[in-house]
């Protein structure tokens, strides 16, 4: 097995034959997932290659997902190359100007980025979905919330019962799934770690899109919520309501985009305590419980609004103070 940032041994003949033989290849990024990243050179020109090895990834939904935001007007890597059997894509390379340091470095400029990953939202969402996406409703919504009592609570010594849980979640989720808004593409994972600044274009075309390849059907307030309330980077609450009612007045969205809006990050915001115990406890990535101050500062945030008191209720009653942040090392 190849080594954790060494290219498959199969990938110089993979850029051999597509007219990149002898590019120098370096290690540019890993994720969460089995996938992985290197850039590659060869007389002056740089390309990033994608190993998304079967059977754990299939580069299949990235390549559909990267042609249609592109027909849409968007700002995804084109694809330069692909062997999909083997998992390997070689794709456009956006440089290395992503929106997290960007912002880390000229925190001034957060109002005008923020507006502009706003602004491509409502572009976004003004399309019809992407034909053959999964949908993303109640049912997923709720199947993703199991994760923080299946591996959050063992975790910090908890047995919770997980059928009030869930009873608490869906009182929530069912009004927003019924509010008749969307469904639209969502990508699941927009956020500033995911967003690179792009040079050369402007609007919303300056913005380069990464990590969609999970895209689905559903709700347009959830990549909203995605990108204001960040597990890697914090946003303050000033420019999440200023942005969130930029998003509303851009779309006449009214006071059920809201609820919404609120509602769907505290789903995520949970969901996602649930995912990073599991890449701690499962997979050996400790690196995530780092977030995990952060993640309980936005769902306390969440939980404070009107609209989710049974859940506020719930994890009053089964989550104390000392089984919550203060628990992470």
């Amino acid at each position: 097995m190849a080594a954790p940032m060494s290219p498959p041994d199969h990938a110089p003949d993979f850029l051999a034959a597509h007219g990149w033989e002898g590019a120098e290849i370096k290690p540019l990024a890993g994720d969460a997932s089995f996938r992985r990243y290197f850039r590659v050179h060869l007389d002056g020109a740089q390309a990033v290659l994608m190993d998304a090895p079967p059977p754990h990834e299939d580069p299949r939904p990235f390549v559909a997902a990267a042609e249609w935001l592109i027909g849409a007007g968007l700002t995804a890597p084109a694809i330069l190359a692909r062997d999909l059997e083997r998992g390997l894509l070689l794709i456009d390379d956006f440089g290395d100007a992503r929106l997290r340091e960007t912002l880390d470095d000229a925190p001034e400029r957060e109002a005008e980025l923020y507006a502009l990953a706003v602004d491509l939202l409502v572009h976004l969402h003004a399309q019809p979905p992407m034909p053959g996406l999964r949908p993303h409703g109640l049912e997923q919504w709720l199947e993703e919330l199991m994760l923080f009592p299946d591996w959050y609570c063992p975790a910090v010594g908890l047995d919770v019962d997980a059928d009030s849980y869930r009873a608490a979640w869906r009182a929530v989720l069912a009004p927003v799934a019924e509010d008749g808004l969307g469904p639209v593409t969502v990508l699941r994972d927009y956020h500033a770690e995911n967003i690179m600044l792009v040079a050369g274009r402007a609007g919303i075309g300056h913005f380069g899109l990464l990590d969609f390849q999970d895209a689905v059907a559903g709700h347009p307030a959830y990549d909203l919520a995605s990108v204001l309330e960040d597990a890697r980077r914090d946003v303050s609450p000033a420019i999440e309501r200023e942005m969130l009612e930029r998003y509303r007045s851009a779309t006449g969205q009214g006071l059920a985009f809201e609820r919404a809006y609120w509602a769907l990050a505290a789903q995520r915001n949970t969901r996602i305590l649930g995912v990073f115990t599991r890449l701690w406890k499962r997979d050996g990535k400790r690196q995530y419980t780092h977030f995990q101050p952060r993640m309980w500062g936005l769902l306390e945030r969440d939980l404070a609004q009107d609209g989710l008191a049974p859940v506020r209720a719930w994890f009053d009653a089964h989550l104390p103070a000392d089984k919550r942040a203060a628990a992470w090392p």
